[in-house]
C-alpha cells in the first residue's frame, strides 16, 4: 500500500475512510437527536423504551463488529465487508420514518446498526494497516474527527430541515439515505491490497472462522475487562438529550446543543490521537473517565438549562478522547493478522455494556428519578478509571511511539 513507499501516515485510504465516517455519521446524526423526541412525543413511549431501543441498537452494532472483524481477519478482506455495511446502514434509515409504533423503530434501528457494525471493524483495520505503527493514533484521530464532524453537521442539517424549512419529522428519516449513499461511494474508491490467506501467520484452517476472544493476547483481554467496567455506567446519549429537554430547552435548541457536543468531540479527536502517539493511550483514557465523571455528576445535580447545555457540550471532550485513544489502543494490543477482530471485539464489549447501562438507565429514569441515571454513571466512571490504571500497563516504548503489541 502507499504507506510502504512514503511512510507517510496521511495516505489516500486514511483520507477516504475518514470521509466515509463523516458522511456516514451525517446520515446517522441527522436522526439521532430527534429519535428520542419522535419516540416520546410522536409515538408516546417512555424512557424505558428509549433506553431499550438505543441499547439494543448500539449493542447490535458492536457485537456485529466482533463477528465481522473476525470474518475479515479470516478472509483477509476489508473493503467488500465495509462496503456492504455502509450500504445496509444507508438503506435502513428511511424505514424508521415508516414506523407507526416503537417495535417498527426497533426493527429499523436494528438493521441500521447491523450495517454499521458490519462496516466498522474492517474499516478500522484498513486504517490501521494504511499507516506506520507509530502514527496509528493520528490516523484514528483523523477518522474520529471525520466521525464527530459528521455528528456535528448532521444535527445542524436536522435543525435546518425541521426548524427552518419546517419539513415533517418523518421526512428527515427518508432524506438521511443521501449522505449514507455518499459514504458508500467514498468507500468504493478505497484501494485494498489483497493478501493470500495462506501467507498469514496465526490464522486457523481455511474451513473455519475463529471468533473466539480467547485466542487474543492476555494484555488485550485485560483491556477489555477495564473497558467493560467503565461501560456499565455509560448509558445512551439519548438520556442526555431527554435531560436537556427536561430542563426546558426547545427541540431545536436541544439539537443545536447536541451538535455542539459533537463539535467539541471532533475538535478533540485529532489532538488526542497525536498525544496518544507521543505520550501513550492509557492515561488519556483515564482522563476521559474523569471528564465523563464530572459531566454526569453535573447532570445529576442540576436542572438549570444553561448549566445542562454547558455540561452537554463539554461532555464532547470525553467522546473525542475515548473514541480515538480507545480504538488505537485496541489495535496496539493485538498482532496485525488479528487486528480487525481485536478492534471488533473491543467495540462489542463497548456495545454490550452500553446495552446493560441503557436498560438500567431506562428503569432508573422511570422508577427512581432522572438524577439516579447519572449517579449510576459516575460510580462506574470512577470504577473504570481505577481499572484502566490497574489492568492496562503504561507504554513501554519511547515518546512518539505506541505500545508494542504483545505476541499472540
Amino acid at each position: 500500500m502507499g504507506h510502504n513507499r512514503s511512510r507517510s501516515w496521511l495516505t489516500t485510504n486514511v483520507v477516504l475512510l475518514s470521509l466515509s465516517s463523516l458522511f456516514g455519521d451525517v446520515s446517522t446524526e441527522m436522526l439521532y437527536p430527534i429519535l428520542p423526541v419522535f419516540l416520546t412525543q410522536v409515538l408516546g413511549t417512555g424512557g424505558s423504551v428509549v433506553g431499550l431501543i438505543d441499547g439494543i441498537a448500539q449493542a447490535t452494532q458492536n457485537i456485529v463488529q466482533g463477528v465481522s472483524g473476525s470474518v475479515s481477519d479470516r478472509l483477509q478482506r476489508r473493503k467488500p465487508i465495509a462496503l456492504a455495511g455502509f450500504l445496509l446502514a444507508a438503506l435502513s434509515k428511511p424505514l424508521i420514518g415508516f414506523a407507526t409504533a416503537w417495535p417498527g423503530v426497533l426493527g429499523a434501528r436494528f438493521l441500521d446498526r447491523v450495517g454499521a457494525g458490519t462496516r466498522s471493524a474492517p474499516r478500522d483495520a484498513l486504517i490501521a494497516g494504511s499507516v506506520p505503527d507509530a502514527d496509528r493514533g493520528k490516523a484514528f484521530g483523523l477518522e474520529s474527527l471525520g466521525d464527530n464532524l459528521g455528528a456535528f453537521l448532521g444535527p445542524l442539517l436536522a435543525v435546518l430541515l425541521l426548524g427552518v424549512l419546517h419539513i415533517e419529522m418523518r421526512t428527515i428519516f427518508y432524506l438521511a439515505v443521501i449522505p449514507g449513499l455518499l459514504a458508500v461511494l467514498v468507500v468504493s474508491l478505497v484501494r485494498e491490497e489483497r493478501k493470500p490467506v495462506a501467507d498469514k501467520v496465526g490464522i486457523a484452517s481455511k474451513s473455519k472462522i475463529d471468533v473466539r476472544i480467547g485466542r487474543l493476547p492476555i494484555g488485550y483481554r485485560k483491556y477489555l475487562v477495564a473497558t467493560a467496567l467503565f461501560g456499565l455506567g455509560n448509558s445512551s446519549n439519548a438520556f442526555l438529550i431527554l435531560r436537556t429537554q427536561e430542563a426546558g430547552v426547545s427541540v431545536d435548541n436541544t439539537i443545536l446543543i447536541y451538535a455542539g457536543f459533537n463539535l467539541v468531540a471532533a475538535l478533540v479527536s485529532y489532538p488526542t490521537g497525536l498525544l496518544s502517539d507521543r505520550f501513550g493511550r492509557r492515561n488519556l483514557l483515564i482522563g476521559a473517565c474523569g471528564v465523563f465523571f464530572l459531566a454526569y455528576a453535573g447532570f445529576a445535580l442540576t436542572t438549570n438549562a444553561l448549566l445542562v447545555a454547558g455540561l452537554f457540550v463539554c461532555y464532547g471532550a470525553y467522546q473525542g478522547i475515548f473514541r480515538a485513544a480507545g480504538k488505537a489502543l485496541a489495535a496496539d494490543l493485538v498482532p496485525a493478522e488479528l487486528r480487525a477482530g481485536g478492534i471488533g471485539w473491543y467495540s462489542a464489549v463497548v456495545g454490550l455494556t452500553q446495552l446493560v447501562a441503557s436498560v438500567a438507565a431506562g428503569l432508573l429514569w422511570d422508577h427512581l428519578g432522572h438524577a439516579a441515571v447519572f449517579i449510576f454513571g459516575t460510580i462506574f466512571a470512577a470504577t473504570g478509571a481505577v481499572a484502566f490504571a490497574l489492568l492496562v500497563p503504561p507504554d513501554r516504548r519511547g515518546a512518539g511511539r505506541g505500545i508494542t503489541a504483545p505476541a499472540a
